[in-house]
């Protein structure tokens, strides 16, 4: 009996279109097509994350006539695969031959060879990519998918980083904000739904002026635009009898998670030097937040993060500690510890002994006033989440700024054009 011979084709994308089937179609000449579809892992070794879950890419990739198997591939490089499998043909597009795959390509032409077996190359199918059919969906479809998408995240990859959103605009360049560095691809992570500047767009006071309503219909720009997690940061989250609508509302928008703050009465901004009239919640009162915020949740995915404000209001560690310990306890997901000192000592002090009772409890920290630290030295402390939020806003704004004095100043445009982003380039973007 003549065994068949089998064609490997490698699939990782959460949307199947003609090019995927093209492959397939031409591996099928070859052989018994084996489909190796990367898990969540290894997709996000070296491109952003997956917005469907293995799972669901599964029964999706499964519905495919003239494929004979789907095996999980863990390794992103292929290493373990083919040797595990040693196919007679390695089938792929050929668009990886420049980029941050070019080197994983050539590893697999000379591992092909050992066996005898062979690479083929399909040419790429002209106008269109993954990219492209994401730029015209509508992302809201994968509600469930979103929600879900942090914690997935979490689960394979400890440290994240996430910079805020304000409007289509602000997400449109954040997805597009990418740094090639070797074989991989560094871009942010997720996405801050920031109450400060979701009212300084607005020119409102941060003082919760601006209606949850207002803020949660505003993230609609940004699901159209981007695929990523987002968190919400939701303040003190309003009277504890509305948050399970607040908490039913985010989960229905695709918000992965939500972050309340233990202050109590008319917001103060945490960053404002005065502090004398903000009120911290009781741990009590605010645990019992934490409770109905956990239990209100339809996804046991969507995520509820605790804001301790203790060192902001220099009621010390020992308090800092003391909360994080009864909130965790409480069920919320993880803690977000905030500080406005200049360096991160006092931050890093918190991840040490926060991290001698729970190893397991994610941690967010928002270097604001602490910018001089890097990432690498807040993720070594114990921080899971880095978050830059309100950056981009603070960089809009000083551009408007200096342009529009600049007009007024010289009479004409001309002197500002050469800081400003030219109308083709505008015209670009929204076409």
């Amino acid at each position: 009996m003549v065994l068949k011979k089998i064609s490997y084709v490698p699939l990782a994308s959460d949307i199947v279109h003609s090019g995927h089937l093209n492959i397939i179609k031409h591996a099928r000449k070859y052989g018994d097509v084996i489909i190796g579809l990367l898990s969540d892992k290894a997709i996000s070794q070296y491109r952003e994350f997956p917005i469907l879950s293995y799972n669901e890419r599964y029964n999706l990739v499964s519905k495919l006539s003239g494929i004979s198997q789907i095996i999980k591939q863990d390794d992103w490089d292929y290493k373990q695969t083919l040797k595990k499998i040693k196919p007679d043909y390695f089938v792929h597009g050929d668009d990886w031959k420049k980029g941050n795959l070019s080197q994983v390509r050539k590893f697999v032409i000379n591992e092909m060879k050992s066996w005898g077996g062979k690479l083929i190359e399909v040419p790429f199918t002209s106008n269109i990519s993954r990219k492209l059919i994401k730029d015209k969906i509508d992302l809201n479809l994968s509600i469930s998918s979103r929600v879900s998408l942090l914690k997935r995240m979490l689960v394979l990859r400890q440290n994240l980083i996430g910079i805020e959103a304000h409007n289509g605009m602000s997400a449109h360049i954040i997805e597009n904000t990418k740094l090639k560095e070797k074989n991989k691809t560094k871009a942010f992570d997720l996405l801050w739904s920031s109450s400060l500047t979701d009212s300084t767009i607005r020119a409102m006071p941060d003082n919760q002026s601006v209606d949850y309503s207002i803020r949660i219909n505003g993230l609609n720009e940004i699901t159209n635009i981007s695929s990523k997690p987002i968190i919400f940061d939701a303040d003190n989250g309003g009277k504890i009898e509305h948050l399970p609508y607040l908490v039913k509302s985010l989960e229905k928008s695709g918000v992965s998670a939500v972050v309340l703050e233990d202050k109590t009465g008319l917001k103060i901004n945490s960053l404002f030097a005065d502090q004398s009239k903000s009120l911290q919640d009781t741990v009590k009162n605010f645990s019992k937040k934490i409770e109905v915020a956990c239990n209100s949740r339809i996804s046991k995915d969507f995520m509820v993060f605790a804001r301790i404000e203790s060192l902001i209001l220099g009621n010390g560690m020992k308090d800092a500690i003391r909360r994080s310990k009864n909130y965790v306890k409480s069920g919320a997901d993880g803690i977000f510890i905030h500080s406005k000192k200049k360096d991160s000592k006092e931050i890093l002090d918190f991840l040490k002994k926060f991290r001698k009772f729970s190893e397991d409890s994610i941690v967010m920290v928002v270097p604001s006033t602490y910018s001089s630290t890097r990432e690498r030295e807040l993720f070594f402390g114990g921080a899971n989440i880095v978050i830059y939020a309100n950056q981009l806003l603070r960089s809009a704004h000083k551009a408007m700024e200096e342009t529009a004095s600049q007009i007024l100043k010289n009479g004409r445009a001309y002197e500002a054009d050469k800081n400003i982003s030219s109308i083709k380039k505008i015209i670009k973007l929204i076409n």
